[in-house]
């Protein structure tokens, strides 16, 4: 059963939610950063609903540099094991279709303020110039 301060995030805020793998897909590989929440099993983890709160206070924080889905029950297990992104609630952020890291669990702000520009930053590894290699 999903948390009521879930649902809101999808009622109130209008972040789409997918338990449709190609779905999901398709959102996640638009252009720019996607942040997928994974709420994971709000009944037994009592984090979900703290992040849930958050999520929304870090989207406007970053002046909506980054957007937000709500991944249900049908995909989370499969896209936490694609990602290495295990536990959670966990955020996971994903530029132009390609999984950056995630934050998993509720965290301070401050590191939620230090972790989220490194995200926004970073490119990447398959678009990442190559280093040359010294001849030999």
């Amino acid at each position: 059963m999903t948390h009521p301060l879930v649902t809101r995030l999808t009622e109130e805020f209008g972040f789409p939610a997918f338990d449709d793998r190609v779905a999901f897909d398709a959102w996640r590989d638009r252009p720019g950063v996607q942040v997928a929440f994974v709420p994971g099993d709000a009944a037994r983890n009592l984090e979900t609903p703290d992040v849930a709160v958050i999520l929304p206070e870090l989207h406007m924080t970053f002046q909506r540099a980054f957007v937000v889905c709500v991944v249900g029950d049908g995909i989370e297990r499969e896209l936490r094991n694609e990602t290495g992104v295990l536990k959670t609630p966990s955020l996971i952020f994903f530029r132009d279709g390609i999984c950056l890291g995630g934050i998993a669990r509720v965290r301070d702000w401050d590191d939620y303020m230090a972790r989220i520009p490194r995200f926004l930053a970073a490119r990447p590894a398959a678009e990442a110039p190559a280093v040359p290699t010294p001849a030999a």
